[in-house]
């Protein structure tokens, strides 16, 4: 099934949304203007798009994998989510970002990337003696602590 997403792009700088030359499902975003951070620095790059998602849907956003390399800023919040009720016309998006060295980033580089899920189903956690599973052995698949 596939769903239309309304987007209102807010600059010219960000060219209009495509996925990742076909190899992902994911969607580079781009920065809207030019940043210049120093080392230690905060700020929200604007990323030139607002969205309506369709009810029930969620966008997470996270650092493109060159974005660190790149430019040397991660994202504050490690990932980002808008929901649908994000949707007006000024609901601009932001990449969260604290630079770890000195950097420039320009209008129109791509920065991070975001894909649309549905929300998570309603959970109903239950209290038990026992998973009934064996044992790994430690945390993660070494087994090792």
């Amino acid at each position: 099934m596939t769903e239309t997403i309304k987007v209102r792009y807010l600059s010219d700088k960000v060219g209009k949304l495509e996925y990742i030359g076909g190899k992902s499902d994911w969607i580079d975003l781009r920065a809207a203007e030019d940043v210049e951070l120093k080392q230690g620095e905060f700020k929200l790059i604007p990323l030139g798009v607002a969205m309506q998602l369709p009810a029930g849907y969620e966008a997470h956003m996270i650092p493109r994998s060159s974005t660190y390399k790149n430019f040397g800023v991660i994202q504050a919040n490690h990932m980002g989510m808008f929901d649908e009720s994000y949707c007006g016309d000024n609901d601009q998006w932001y990449f969260p970002a604290i630079a770890m060295r000195n950097t420039v980033i320009h209008a129109g580089d791509r920065i991070c990337q975001f894909r649309i899920v549905e929300h998570q189903p309603t959970l109903n956690f239950v209290a038990v003696e026992t998973l009934g599973n064996s044992d790994r052995g430690g945390i993660g698949s070494t087994g090792t602590r």
